[in-house]
């Protein structure tokens, strides 16, 4: 048995794992879109480094775009099979998909008017709106906790990673030659505290391991609850600067946390009497699929939800859904809140709002996440005096912040307690994926000292065999 890693190696996106048994059998776990990768992106999202056709079983975590995002081309360029996930997972997965064909087919429009102009052959989206709901067609839902069998030598279960609605720690029982290996795959791990969602659960036994590891070298700051730190923001920006603050974020996960943290605001009479708009069709779509799942909600939202029929609702919020009304935001002269995708703020509109705003010091653009060093969001977290946005330059004017509160990552510590249910002897290894390779090469460390015997960080494509 062997698995290879084509993606989130070394890097946080574009999570794609394959194992292949002795016998040929292949199962894929993740098909993720890279993201914010520069100029490499594109290349990135049409190699596999594996044949599609050739995969017998899909396995997904979760609907992150990072790692659903390829499944549409996965299966036009010959993956033939289904794809396993929860139930929120495949409602999620479903909508964030085609949104993303519509982003690439509108982006190839915009790029093949210039190429037009060049004389330059046209450019192709990596799949279109069809091959997106011919992909969503393809999914076959499975509980928590329910071992499957699909194969005389496979079968896996999902559990609760705590990350989004929906997601999962995979795990998979391999059987080869009479002798059973459990591979564990931990998706994204959410946090213990999260203010929304249940902690993650916990999971049998592993031999191998592979780990997510994002904030493998950090804790969170749990010293600044989120409702506090978006009013210090507010009254900044929009009561003192009468500016705009504008939160890229994204769509699944950190706009419902936000919208959370906002209502949270206007129940203890906090919230200033001023516009809160949520530019993004996708986000509005997403809210209401969350709604749809309040058993994944922990024990204190669902308290709340006995006196608060939408914890993501509260006066003044408008969500915005036509790219005219979009555009209207433009001239907008009062201050006022905007929460926009992407998160990484390197596709969609939150690119045009951080555009035709951050050259005003009235303004600020406030980052609630993590964000790929090369994206655009990456870039000016580093404060630059100057960044180029469409092609065009522009001067950073406006003020740069970051909410460190704000993660549906677990940090190190939350890793830690992730894998504290396991027997560390009888984890033959463990593979670090989903992180920056400095990062990883820190956890490395503090999981070694804790008494894990083979800590490997894989780079892409590269194969290891499990024995």
């Amino acid at each position: 048995m062997k698995i290879s890693f084509h993606g989130a190696a070394r890097t946080v996106t574009g999570s794609k794992h394959l194992i292949t048994l002795a016998n040929g059998k292949k199962i894929l776990l993740d098909c993720g879109l890279f993201q914010g990768m520069g100029s490499e992106t594109e290349e990135l999202n049409k190699e596999w480094g594996f044949e599609p056709s050739e995969i017998d079983y899909m396995i997904l975590s979760h609907a992150h775009i990072d790692h659903c995002g390829l499944i549409p081309k996965l299966i036009k360029d010959g993956y033939e099979g289904v794809v396993y996930a929860t139930p929120a997972t495949k409602d999620l997965a479903s909508i964030l998909m085609e949104d993303s064909a519509g982003i690439q087919e509108s982006d190839i429009k915009y790029a093949n008017k210039r190429r037009a102009m060049q004389g330059l052959p046209y450019l192709q989206p990596l799949y279109k709106k069809e091959d997106a709901l011919i992909a969503a067609d393809r999914f076959v839902t499975v509980e928590y906790e329910t071992w499957t069998r699909i194969d005389e030598d496979i079968e896996f279960c999902f559990t609760d990673a705590g990350h989004i609605i929906g997601s999962a720690c995979v795990q998979v029982r391999i059987t080869e030659k009479g002798k059973r290996k459990q591979i564990t795959f931990s998706g994204d791990v959410g946090r213990y505290r999260d203010i929304i969602l249940k902690s993650p659960a916990v999971f049998e036994q592993a031999n191998v391991i592979l780990l997510e590891s994002t904030y493998g070298n950090s804790l969170h700051d749990e010293h600044h609850p989120t409702p506090d730190t978006l009013l210090q923001w507010i009254e900044n920006t929009c009561i003192r600067k009468k500016g705009k603050l504008i939160l890229p974020a994204f769509s699944v996960g950190r706009t419902q946390e936000i919208l959370f943290a906002l209502n949270q605001l206007e129940l203890e009479g906090r919230l200033p009497d001023m516009e809160y708009f949520v530019d993004s069709p996708l986000s509005l779509k997403a809210t209401q699929v969350i709604k749809r799942y309040p058993q994944y909600f922990n024990a204190r939202i669902q308290k709340i939800l006995l006196s608060d029929q939408d914890p993501f609702g509260f006066n003044g919020l408008k969500f915005i859904n036509s790219v005219e009304e979009s555009k209207m935001l433009n001239y907008y002269k009062k201050p006022c809140l905007i929460i926009s995708a992407s998160g990484m703020a390197d596709a969609g509109r939150i690119k045009h709002h951080i555009s035709n705003n951050i050259e005003n010091s009235r303004n600020t653009i406030l980052f609630t996440g993590y964000c790929e060093p090369n994206s655009l969001g990456g870039r000016l977290m580093r404060k630059p005096t100057e960044v180029n946005i469409f092609g065009q330059p522009h001067e950073v004017n406006a003020e740069i912040g970051v909410m460190r509160s704000m993660s549906a990552h677990g940090d190190y510590d939350d890793l830690l307690q992730f894998l504290g249910c396991q027997d560390i002897s009888q984890v033959e290894k463990l593979f670090l994926v989903h992180g920056e390779y400095d990062v990883q090469q820190d956890f490395r460390q503090r999981l070694v000292r804790k008494g894990y015997a083979d800590v490997q960080i894989p780079e892409r494509h590269q194969e290891v065999g499990l024995g």
